[in-house]
């Protein structure tokens, strides 16, 4: 069996029902409780607590979220799919990573033409 989001292999017992798909515990996890990068309360909340405990930059970010930021810094704009393709991970993953490096006012978002662009803030 597979999950029909990601198409990961699940074991059996592995796997969750969600309106009638088979996901694994990612997927199942992510479409509970999908990230939301424009949410005015944790970007304070982010801010904040950076604040006092003294960082800037990339102080106290994991390495995932650190090698996204560097990406990003590097490219000056870069699409979601590109980013995939350089950090490796699954795009849910992805997505609340970018979350986190947005409530931290470190990575925003534009739209130029039709495409969507991650930048530094």
């Amino acid at each position: 069996m597979q999950c029909e989001r990601c198409q990961t292999l699940l074991e059996e017992g592995e796997s969750y029902n969600f309106h009638g798909q088979v996901l694994c515990e990612d997927c199942y996890l992510y479409l509970l409780n999908p990230p939301k990068a424009c949410d005015p309360t944790a970007v304070a909340g982010a801010v904040t607590t950076r604040q006092q405990l003294g960082q800037s930059g990339t102080a106290g970010l994991t390495e995932l979220q650190k090698n996204i930021y560097r990406a990003i810094e590097e490219k000056g704009k870069i699409t979601r799919e590109e980013l995939l393709t350089v950090v490796k991970v699954k795009l849910p993953e992805l997505e609340r990573q970018i979350a986190v490096l947005r409530h931290c006012e470190l990575v925003r978002g534009f739209k130029e033409g039709d495409k969507v662009y991650l930048t530094k803030w």
